[in-house]
């Protein structure tokens, strides 16, 4: 058996594949900040799985590495994990988009390989799209059917939620339609992923979606596939690809789940 644990800045999922590297179980959840707490629940849930078989587990994410440190376990460097299973379930992909909690990346996959990621502004994230939802007084999901709805779009500042609350609110105000804000909103994304982190490079080819936002929402899939002139993918287990490719980079020692748990 072998264990991925990609813990998020905002939530933590986990893959369990078989010998024959076949994926068994998954789970997502929202970690609060618990990390340590919601490991354990997470591996507590799989212990009947994996009962009786040498098990491997490595962890990998931006809140990862100080878990994986004080366990003593293998950290792979997320960027590296999807590319092993991007490799192994899509290898025929050339561009990957990958939008999570806080990040955003664009790893370019033919020729040479690049990757192309956020800096310290959350703007074009899942975060981004939490702030602007508050301002409808919405979540993420009632935004996306909003979305479906709309006539029209506005012009919003996608790199800082600040800039973006400056021009939303002002519309807000004047009664402009939420179905019409709401797709703005997800085109502010769109534009933020291809201007800010493609910055040129042409996104062509097999374009795959990965993470949270973009497999949930369906109108921000729509935007970008209308926004490239193409027809993305979002793949089975698109929420999963950083713990697949974690899960099938670990290796070392078995692990006894109890006291992994126990510590």
């Amino acid at each position: 058996m072998k264990i991925g644990l990609d813990v998020g800045s905002t939530t933590m999922k986990c893959v369990v594949l078989d010998d024959t590297m076949q994926v068994l179980h998954t789970d997502y959840r929202r970690h609060y900040s618990q990390i340590a707490e919601t490991a354990c629940t997470m591996l507590t849930d799989i212990k009947e799985i994996c009962a009786g078989n040498p098990t491997k587990i490595a962890l990998s994410g931006s809140a990862g590495m100080g878990l994986a440190q004080n366990l003593d376990l293998l950290f792979v460097q997320e960027v590296y994990a999807t590319k092993i299973a991007i490799t192994k379930f899509l290898p025929h992909t050339d561009v990957v988009i990958e939008l999570g909690g806080e990040d955003a990346k664009i790893l370019f996959l033919s020729q040479n390989m690049e990757v192309r990621m956020n800096g310290t502004c959350a703007g074009g994230t899942g975060s981004f799209i939490d702030q602007m939802a508050s301002l409808l007084h919405i979540d993420q999901m009632e935004l996306n059917e909003l979305a479906k709805q709309a006539k029209q779009s506005y012009s919003i500042a996608s790199r800082c939620g600040v800039f973006a609350k400056s021009d939303i609110q002002p519309l807000v105000n004047q009664g402009a339609e939420k179905s019409d804000i709401s797709l703005s909103i997800l085109q502010a994304v769109v534009n933020q992923s291809i201007g800010g982190l493609a910055q040129g490079r042409p996104i062509k080819g097999q374009v795959v979606y990965l993470g949270g936002p973009l497999t949930f929402l369906s109108e921000l899939r729509k935007a970008f596939d209308q926004a490239l002139g193409l027809e993305g993918i979002c793949p089975e287990n698109s929420l999963y690809y950083v713990a697949l490719g974690t899960a099938l980079s670990a290796n070392g020692q078995d692990m006894d789940l109890e006291e992994l748990i126990y510590n």
